[in-house]
């Protein structure tokens, strides 16, 4: 039989040793809580006080511009130098609009009314390049619902479209607008539909006239009606002229973003890219100056940019080709570039004919069919 001093020996020994190893349990996690803070503050250094950290900080910046979080950038870089950099891309994507184009494009030839779309990829970004080699097949067509946009999606199966993608801007307060409103100017078959400013007031568009060439750039609406300029919407920038790149390098490209832009290649061909993005494990996003690569390799001679963000939607056949990157699905839009095999039997109303636009309340939001319970 074991002795009680025996007992009382053991006990003691066992005291010690759990002391010992919830001692070396601390130990070890105020270590692993030093090596973290370290860490963490080894970030937060490099991320602010190096050339690195500063370039993918700005990057980040940049990208959260394109949001609906801009405000959020302020954490990044400060207010003075958020307001600083807004206001520096206005500036370039102005000048880069006065670039003057040659319209070096061959119209001549035959047309093939084939519509093709191409995968592609890049190493933050997947999306799909639209091809339509007939400029002609394209048109500008805007919402059918009063005090509304329409989903691309329902626009091309009410139409009957090839397929379309989405188009132009448009007033959306708080990111959470009805789609209505446009910014800027819309024109369809050769008619000015709206306009925010005077015919002589100078607004930058992207569109393409009645010979199927593309236009982008900076011009007043009374410039657009006498150059034949068909169908158009108002974005920027143009970022591709005369076959040369216009955006320097990644870093000015404006962050990392889901992208929807138009280029026109030689032979007339105009090419729609939409790039998915905000979707982690898929599709980051791409730059302006990734697109510009991409399109460049294809052939690119004019291209400028649209829509993006939460809008990029490309379908064909009826169908979404892409991913949207909004979780509440596809936005409602004021308008969309639309591919036809007879785009002359196309008839575009004005949905804001007669409607106090200047007075409207872009965050109203009536049901689906376009009622609702308080006037527009």
């Amino acid at each position: 039989m074991q002795s009680n001093q025996g007992l009382s020996v053991q006990t003691s020994v066992g005291k010690r040793k759990r002391k010992a190893v919830r001692r070396r349990k601390r130990r070890g996690f105020l270590y692993a809580l030093i090596v973290l803070l370290g860490v963490g503050l080894g970030g937060v250094g490099w991320f602010y006080l190096t050339a690195s950290g500063s370039t993918l900080r700005y990057m980040a910046a940049d990208t959260l511009i394109t949001t609906q979080h801009r405000q959020w950038a302020k954490y990044l870089i400060g207010q003075a130098e958020l307001d600083r950099r807004v206001a520096d891309y206005e500036k370039r994507f102005d000048e880069m609009a006065q670039v003057k184009d040659q319209h070096n494009i061959d119209l001549a030839a035959q047309a093939s009314k084939q519509v093709e779309v191409e995968q592609v990829e890049g190493k933050s970004f997947k999306g799909q390049i639209l091809y339509v080699h007939d400029p002609k097949m394209i048109r500008v067509v805007t919402t059918s619902i009063v005090g509304q946009g329409e989903q691309i999606l329902s626009m091309v199966q009410r139409t009957g479209a090839i397929a379309g993608v989405n188009g132009g801007a448009f007033d959306d307060p708080n990111w959470d607008g009805n789609g209505f409103k446009p910014a800027g100017i819309v024109m369809s078959g050769g008619k000015l539909l709206y306009s925010d400013a005077g015919m002589n007031d100078p607004v930058n568009v992207v569109g393409i006239d009645r010979n199927g060439l593309m236009v982008a750039g900076r011009y007043k609406p009374s410039e657009l009606l006498d150059m034949g300029v068909r169908d158009a919407v108002t974005f920027q920038p143009k970022f591709i002229v005369n076959g040369k790149g216009l955006i320097k390098n990644e870093a000015d490209g404006w962050g990392i973003a889901p992208r929807t832009c138009m280029a026109q290649k030689q032979d007339g061909t105009i090419m729609f890219v939409v790039i998915d993005g905000r979707q982690p494990g898929y599709s980051i996003g791409a730059t302006l100056y990734d697109v510009q690569k991409l399109l460049l390799e294809r052939g690119a001679v004019t291209a400028a940019n649209l829509d993006g963000g939460s809008s990029s939607v490309l379908v064909k056949d009826n169908k979404v080709v892409n991913k949207p990157s909004s979780s509440y699905g596809m936005r409602y839009l004021p308008t969309a570039f639309l591919v036809f095999a007879d785009p002359g039997k196309v008839n575009v109303k004005n949905i804001w004919d007669g409607i106090d636009m200047d007075h409207f309340n872009s965050s109203y939001k009536p049901f689906a069919d376009g009622s609702g319970s308080s006037k527009p």
